[in-house]
């Protein structure tokens, strides 16, 4: 084998794709600007308790780990940044009021988290933190489908849950966490004879609203079945009212519902969210709301936000025009010169044809040149 093929789900990015994503970073997070976000950017490696603490199982196989050569400490290298700006928030920060805060930097997993995936997303992302009310959680979603909408992305739709439902309806029982990982599993893939045979010795309640759960998904019509089918369960009436009032103020979005959707049922405390769009085969888009996320950190409050992958969004959007650039012969004489300089001040991309060669780019259109005429250096249209 080469000494030169990279890791499996690990690549370069070359410059047509490297610039699409830095173009939607840039995008990105001047949006998350324009509602208020602050950056913040966490280091890629931090020691790993800190990285792990209260996020699960999930996270912990997804998370490379390596020995720190100074201090002789486990370090963990990043799988995810949302764990970091909470800590961020609770011991750097410390503010008595609502904090925003966005992000965008590599993230590594140990194994790819769908078909096709790399093990290094560009992971984009926004947090408020201080503000227990729906009114949160609308300016996330509505955050994350601007940032869509900035990426080009179209024929979006909206998938909401609350793990709190399932929650409630395991509120009582005496199981074990691995029992209890394997019911979320099972509902999560609609196995209902894997659910029968996990929940056979739950109470009767529990056991007929985890079955009803694996055929409540769909549109709005679903939450009126599951006030039907769940109508046991404690708080489901404000649990429904929830989800209804954050789907009646997405606009013109279609939103549908699969509450036995529990993908990071350890990670969120409320309302979840998925966006899905034509071409992608899997959700763009996660968020919702984890309100325990601070509390390993000594301080636990309210808290709601979004991550996707730019690699991800990238490659379900049409590729970006190239810049317009100006060709421009090499010359050391002073008037060339400062005509290229003058340029670029402009904003003008300006590539010089070094001596004997041609220039091969294939980032920018050189739709124009910069020509000696009557003297004078000028630019003309090709």
């Amino acid at each position: 084998m080469s000494a030169w093929v990279l890791p499996d789900h690990i690549a370069d990015v070359l410059p047509s794709e490297a610039r699409h994503i830095e173009e939607l970073r840039r995008g990105l997070l001047d949006t998350a600007c324009s509602y208020g976000y602050e950056l913040v950017m966490p280091p890629l490696l931090e020691h790993l308790e800190s990285l792990l603490t209260g996020t699960g199982e999930a996270l912990d196989l997804q998370t490379f780990k390596l020995v720190d050569q100074i201090s002789g400490r486990m370090l963990g290298l990043r799988a995810d940044t949302t764990q970091q700006v909470a800590r961020i928030d609770a011991h750097l920060l410390n503010r008595r009021g609502v904090t925003r805060l966005c992000y965008c930097g590599p993230v590594l997993h140990t194994w790819p988290d769908r078909p096709h995936a790399t093990r290094e997303p560009m992971q984009f992302g926004a947090e408020i933190f201080g503000h227990a009310g729906l009114e949160a959680d609308l300016e996330v979603l509505e955050l994350a489908r601007a940032c869509l909408d900035v990426a080009g992305v179209r024929g979006t739709s909206v998938d909401m849950a609350d793990v709190r439902i399932v929650r409630g309806l395991l509120a009582g029982v005496e199981t074990d966490a691995e029992t209890q990982r394997l019911v979320f599993a099972a509902l999560a893939s609609k196995d209902a004879s894997e659910l029968a045979s996990l929940t056979k010795d739950f109470p009767a309640t529990s056991r007929s609203g985890l079955r009803a759960l694996m055929s409540l998904y769909g549109d709005s019509s679903v939450l009126d079945e599951a006030a039907k089918a769940l109508s046991g369960t404690p708080g489901i009436d404000g649990l429904l009212s929830d989800l209804r009032w954050l789907a009646a103020r997405l606009g013109d979005a279609r939103v549908t519902f699969d509450l036995s959707d529990l993908r990071g049922y350890s990670y969120y405390s409320g309302a979840r969210f998925a966006i899905y769009a034509e071409g992608a085969s899997d959700a763009l888009v996660r968020g919702g709301r984890y309100d325990e996320v601070g509390a390993v950190f000594g301080r636990n409050r309210p808290a709601v936000g979004f991550s996707l992958d730019l690699k991800q969004v990238v490659g379900v959007v049409p590729m970006r025009a190239l810049k317009p650039a100006i060709r421009a012969p090499w010359g050391e004489a002073e008037d060339v010169g400062a005509a290229i300089s003058a340029l670029r001040r402009r904003g003008e991309t300006v590539v010089c044809v070094l001596p004997g060669h041609e220039s091969e780019v294939d980032e920018f259109r050189c739709d124009r040149e910069l020509v000696l005429a009557a003297g004078k250096w000028t630019v003309q249209a090709i």
